[in-house]
């Protein structure tokens, strides 16, 4: 990243590009999602001003607020795609509030991708 960037930015900027990925990976990237995206930075970028040690955690927040923003205008986000029967749910983000943040099936039990990678999962663009 560029160092004339301050950290702030870089984390919002990277968060920013991890969620967009996972949504062009399974589809859904449409231009009001899109726009969801850019609120979740919006009000995270208070609350990493607030708590700059909290930077390294932002990438799993920005993605669990467009989650339940996308739950309320569109349904749920992104479907699990390990679970073959059974009622479709979505994945959940661990840690809720941590570094490295992953999409993971309560479900099931697993791992299933870090944010920003779940295109080679769901047959997805693969990220860059």
């Amino acid at each position: 990243m560029d160092p004339t960037i301050s950290p702030l930015e870089q984390a919002l900027h990277a968060a920013r590009a991890l969620v967009l990925a996972d949504l062009v990976a399974d589809g859904v990237a449409e231009a009001d999602v899109v726009s969801l995206v850019e609120d979740a930075v919006v009000q995270r970028r208070w609350w990493v001003e607030q708590w700059p040690d909290g930077a390294e955690f932002v990438a799993g927040l920005v993605a669990q607020d467009v989650q339940d923003a996308l739950l309320e205008r569109h349904g749920r986000w992104p479907l699990c795609p390990v679970c073959g029967s059974g009622d479709p749910h979505a994945l959940d983000i661990e840690p809720e509030l941590g570094a490295d943040p992953h999409w993971v099936c309560h479900k099931a039990g697993v791992r299933v991708a870090a944010v920003g990678s779940l295109g080679p999962v769901t047959g997805g663009t693969p990220p860059r």
